[in-house]
């Protein structure tokens, strides 16, 4: 599945989403950043919540914050596919878990390109999804961290769904094509341009 990240866009946020809505995407994700966790803050709650309602795709979720709970409470009454939040900005993962399962959410967690794998085993047979950071969170437009790829192999007969996210690119898809990932999240590479399915169709 391919999953469009609209963190940077040539456009405004309505008029990226819409285009996103309206393309071959299979997923819309959703960066959201609190200013504490990462250093920059990029949504409102409340803002957020009205510009991604009447979408048609369902929303994958990457919540870069602090106590996600208390945003997931609201999020998760719209058209959500998944959530995915990062273990060093919640320590009660389990509650999370628990919580996201159920109102019929996937829950995924994601590893950023410093951390160890391995912190997911005591979660691994719990969750839904890892997402592989192929840059380090907090700003759309990085370069693909290759290194990351070696934590594909660990996580293959784990049976969680693996993704990744950061600098994926129409060259970058030739490298990682040949691990099968479940999901693809792309940002920049199709948001800055004004044809979305022609690059989505080069990842694909």
């Amino acid at each position: 599945m391919i999953s469009v990240s609209f963190l940077k866009s040539k456009y405004d946020r309505i008029t990226t989403l819409n285009m996103i809505d309206e393309s071959d995407a299979d997923l819309i994700h959703v960066d959201l950043m609190d200013g504490i966790y990462v250093p920059e803050k990029n949504f409102e709650i409340d803002d957020i919540i009205s510009n991604l309602k009447d979408l048609f795709l369902r929303l994958d979720i990457h919540l870069m914050v602090n106590d996600p709970l208390k945003y997931i409470r609201k999020l998760i009454k719209l058209n959500v596919y998944m959530i995915t939040v990062h273990l060093d900005g919640t320590p009660n993962i389990e509650e999370v878990i628990d919580f996201v399962h159920s109102n019929g959410v996937k829950i995924g967690i994601a590893i950023n390109p410093n951390e160890d794998v391995t912190i997911l085993d005591k979660y691994i047979n719990k969750i839904d999804y890892v997402l592989i950071m192929s840059v380090y969170p907090g700003k759309g437009g990085q370069t693909f961290i290759k290194e990351v790829l070696n934590k594909i192999s660990y996580l293959k007969d784990k049976h969680v769904l693996i993704g990744i996210d950061g600098g994926v690119n129409d060259e970058v898809i030739d490298i990682i094509k040949p691990y099968n990932l479940d999901i693809i999240v792309s940002g920049s590479f199709i948001c800055m341009s004004d044809n979305y399915n022609e690059q989505i169709k080069k990842l694909s």
